[in-house]
């Protein structure tokens, strides 16, 4: 399913041409679709078709159509620290946007049939983290793949405040589906061609709103083993942030405050939209860093406007997005 909008360039256009439709609504999902470029997840041969509103599908690797995955987004209503679940994760793509949105106090957990998927989607998430600059411009909740079939998770497995399936649901799972959210809690599915939205407004009450015809494919009934017993998916435990991982990002979070307010103080405005400030002018400072339990002293390129930095900016290459990182 696809083709509500028009096919783009580049990331940035496929976006614009989502928010002129009005699949993409809201700031913060705007953000994470800008920041994750859809080709990446793509194989290289098929590269040519990651900017069209259209479902991919090569072997058991499946991407969902643009305008659903928006929908998607939307209708979770997503927010910093919350608990999302993905069930047919897939190639990770849904799950790197949500963890943007999600940041470093946030849990998703991603479960997917396919042996082979789950490697090619932890190759796409190390890809990503290696060289995207979103790094530098977001707090990441890395999301965690899980192998095993979505209709037997361990009943002793955590509820969570957000929960997304990928696959085609049938009237008799919608139970099992809705025992896995929290109250307060939001779950996204395919529910008999529809994609549904159903919030968990207390311990046996929902509120379920049809979002658009869909046409997923259903989901894999599971498979039990020779002893006649299923194979629980066991999800990974609540992870508690050590003391150094707090003041890392605090440190963090403080560099990027100063950076943001002496862009605003030089240009005496709000910084422009994502899309306007693709390219900024640079120019260097000298900070200290932490990255992956070290400190280190390191030249970090930011934004500036103040002219006495512009000619130094034009005669020399602007350094790597991600050349903190790197070093």
């Amino acid at each position: 399913m696809g083709g509500a909008v028009s096919a783009g360039e580049d990331n940035d256009e496929l976006i614009d041409n989502l928010k002129e439709a009005q699949y993409i609504r809201t700031e913060l999902v705007e953000q994470a679709f800008r920041a994750v470029d859809r080709a990446d997840y793509y194989l290289e041969e098929f590269r040519e078709n990651a900017y069209k509103d259209l479902a991919w599908k090569h072997g058991n690797i499946h991407l969902s159509a643009p305008c659903i995955y928006s929908e998607v987004m939307e209708a979770l209503e997503l927010q910093p620290g919350l608990s999302f679940l993905n069930l047919g994760s897939g190639t990770g793509y849904l799950s790197s946007m949500v963890g943007l949105i999600l940041g470093p106090f946030g849990v998703n957990h991603g479960v997917e049939l396919h042996s082979d998927v789950i490697e090619y989607a932890k190759q796409k998430l190390d890809f990503f983290i290696r060289t995207s600059s979103s790094f530098d411009k977001f707090d990441f909740c890395e999301p965690s793949f899980v192998p095993g079939n979505c209709l037997e998770l361990s009943p002793g497995c955590s509820q969570y405040d957000r929960v997304y399936c990928g696959a085609g649901v049938q009237k008799q799972h919608e139970d099992y589906m809705k025992s896995l959210l929290k109250v307060g809690g939001i779950l996204v599915m395919p529910l008999e061609e529809k994609l549904t939205k159903i919030t968990r407004t207390g311990p046996s009450a929902w509120e379920t709103k049809k979002i658009l015809a869909v046409s997923f494919a259903p989901l894999i009934q599971p498979c039990h083993s020779e002893s006649g017993k299923s194979r629980l998916v066991q999800l990974p435990p609540p992870a508690v942030r050590s003391l150094q991982d707090l003041a890392r990002l605090a440190i963090r979070r403080a560099i990027k405050r100063a950076l943001q307010q002496e862009v605003v103080g030089a240009r005496g405005a709000p910084r422009s939209s994502p899309r306007a400030r693709r390219r900024p002018r640079r120019r260097r400072m000298e900070t200290a860093v932490f990255l992956d339990k070290e400190v280190f002293a390191s030249r970090v390129s930011g934004p500036a406007g103040d002219s006495s930095c512009e000619d130094a900016a034009e005669e020399r290459p602007e350094p790597p997005a991600n050349a903190l990182r790197e070093k």
